[in-house]
């Protein structure tokens, strides 16, 4: 599967088969966490594509292994788990910031045929970070973002 269909096919796939609001937030810093989450969605105009993209500091005093992201609509109900969100094998790019943190962004470029088949109003981004040590967090509600036409 392609990356730059992966908001589309993949939410739909999800489905066949089974604010920046929500963020977690550790008070003891050993422990995983994510934070200052966003996201945003710009529709391709003219012959140019569009894009989305989704940044996270994420922090653990192992390191930072990865952060898997999935963007869904949010009308769809979906659950997304831990499970799914680690075979959808599409990861966050994260940058090192310190012994126990990195910031990571998830970007990908939207075609016009594509943002056409998107459902238009509001999505929600679930986030699974996996430490260096093996711990994960899910993060079901990270971010939002609207998809407009």
């Amino acid at each position: 599967m392609s990356k730059r269909v992966l908001i589309g096919s993949f939410a739909g796939a999800l489905l066949a088969g089974g604010t920046a609001a929500g963020l977690a937030m550790a008070s003891n810093p050993a422990e995983l966490s994510l934070d200052s989450a966003s996201a945003r969605y710009t529709a391709p105009s003219g012959d140019g594509t569009g894009s989305f993209s989704f940044t996270a500091d994420v922090s653990d005093d192992s390191g930072v292994e990865s952060l898997h992201v999935l963007p869904w609509p949010a009308g769809s109900e979906l659950d997304p788990t831990g499970k799914e969100l680690r075979a959808a094998r599409e990861t966050a790019t994260c940058r090192t910031t310190s012994d126990e943190a990195s910031r990571c962004t998830y970007t990908l470029k939207v075609s016009a045929p594509e943002a056409a088949a998107l459902e238009a109003g509001t999505w929600k981004i679930t986030a699974l970070a996996t430490a260096e040590d093996g711990d994960t967090l899910l993060v079901p509600s990270a971010a939002t973002f609207e998809v407009e036409r």
